[in-house]
């Protein structure tokens, strides 16, 4: 076949799938298919990449109720990303890479080091219904932590997340999707290092992580079940339940995948279960995860985390549960209200460290082309040790405006 015309028909029909299914972002396999932001093909169709940006502008402020120095602000980028998604030699072959530009996004803080890589990671397609990725990429955890953030209704994930969650790291993850009987469903399996983005090399303890997701009402629409909100106005009701485990064994920071790094190696015990809902414009969606170690108390690493200085810290690895709710409903002209409650339980061991916290959030979006180009203004209020009066000293407000614009 002349090149030409086989190029001609590999365009069209990825235009085609495009026309027809303009899926939602996704950080768990290459969107090849999109022909979403700069893309260049070569002559004999053996290359494809796709180059995109997105970034989040924001302002903020946060007050505790008797603090005296008028509280906080909090002005700045906090995403500047840059992907590439394609194929070489065939689409069978796929990669993903995406790197991060601003401080708050590369770990730094917790690593001494700019992890400017987030995502390098190639997949190979078996299948349409099973592929297999090698390199460093998202866990399947839970679901508000494999949606992108680029995909949420509030500026930030919740606390639960914040938490609790696994995060990226570099291995291998099986990825399987089908149906039993009318119902479809996508099975997750990652073996990984278990020391993140940071990590110099794997120690003698890996990450085991897997989740299951279950669809009882159908697909949603474009892929909806990895986006936040209602945006496509589901004409049916959809329903997505999930849930999952992680087993990280000897990890050597205090969050597994996040966090700094600690003298005594620890075993963390994450479980997740999850379910979001969508229907005419509504979306709900709850979210429960649980950790545990059987010692959660170490000594910072000062190997590693030298701007803590020569003395011993201690430190802890979040140990307890924590359970977030949100839901939302998209107004006309692309307005979107939504409230959001996260409870968070310490152990009874770190309940001399840690507070019992109740986050209440209200959320106004403005979507002018869905989450691609959005203005998010948020009003938080944190309550300590479920003191909910205005007579509570250490009771918490604040705001935040975003700006997320991207390709």
């Amino acid at each position: 076949m002349n090149i030409k015309i086989k190029l001609l028909l590999v365009t069209a029909g990825c235009l085609l799938f495009t026309i027809q299914s303009q899926a939602q972002e996704r950080d768990d396999r290459a969107n090849i298919l999109n022909f979403k932001g700069i893309q260049y093909m070569s002559n004999d169709s053996l290359f494809y990449t796709n180059f995109r940006f997105r970034m989040q502008n924001r302002a903020g402020f946060s007050n505790v109720l008797d603090n005296i120095d008028n509280g906080s602000f909090d002005a700045r980028v906090r995403r500047l990303r840059l992907r590439m998604d394609g194929y070489i030699y065939t689409p069978k072959i796929s990669y993903s890479v995406q790197l991060a530009f601003t401080r708050g996004d590369q770990d730094f803080d917790d690593s001494g080091i700019p992890n400017i890589v987030r995502d390098a990671v190639v997949f190979y397609n078996f299948t349409d219904n099973f592929w297999v990725s090698f390199g460093q990429n998202k866990l399947p955890g839970n679901r508000q932590r494999v949606n992108s953030s680029g995909q949420l209704q509030f500026a930030d994930r919740s606390l639960v997340n914040s938490r609790f969650t696994v995060d990226r790291d570099f291995g291998m993850t099986f990825h399987y999707t089908n149906k039993i009987g009318q119902v479809p469903f996508n099975a997750k399996a990652a073996v990984s290092t278990g020391e993140g983005r940071a990590a110099l090399g794997s120690d003698n303890g890996l990450a085991y992580t897997g989740r299951m997701e279950f669809l009882p009402f159908g697909e949603f629409t474009n892929e909806g079940d990895y986006s936040e909100g209602d945006i496509e106005r589901e004409e049916t009701p959809k329903l997505s339940l999930g849930g999952g485990y992680s087993y990280n064994d000897r990890t050597t920071r205090e969050g597994g995948q996040l966090g700094r790094y600690v003298k005594n190696p620890f075993t963390l015990k994450t479980s997740f279960a999850d379910a979001i809902f969508k229907y005419q414009g509504f979306a709900y969606q709850v979210e429960y995860m649980r950790r545990d170690v059987d010692n959660p108390f170490n000594i910072v690493d000062d190997q590693f985390n030298q701007v803590d200085g020569p003395e011993e810290e201690e430190t802890y690895a979040q140990k307890g549960w924590g359970v977030n709710q949100q839901a939302s409903y998209l107004l006309n002209k692309g307005y979107e209200v939504a409230t959001r409650y996260t409870h968070i339980k310490p152990h009874q061991q770190l309940r001399n460290y840690e507070d019992q916290l109740d986050v209440i959030e209200l959320g106004l979006t403005k979507y002018m082309k869905a989450h691609r180009l959005k203005f998010q203004l948020n009003a938080n209020y944190t309550v300590p040790n479920g003191d909910f009066s205005n007579n509570s000293s250490k009771n918490a407000w604040g705001g935040m405006f975003q700006i997320e614009l991207g390709i």
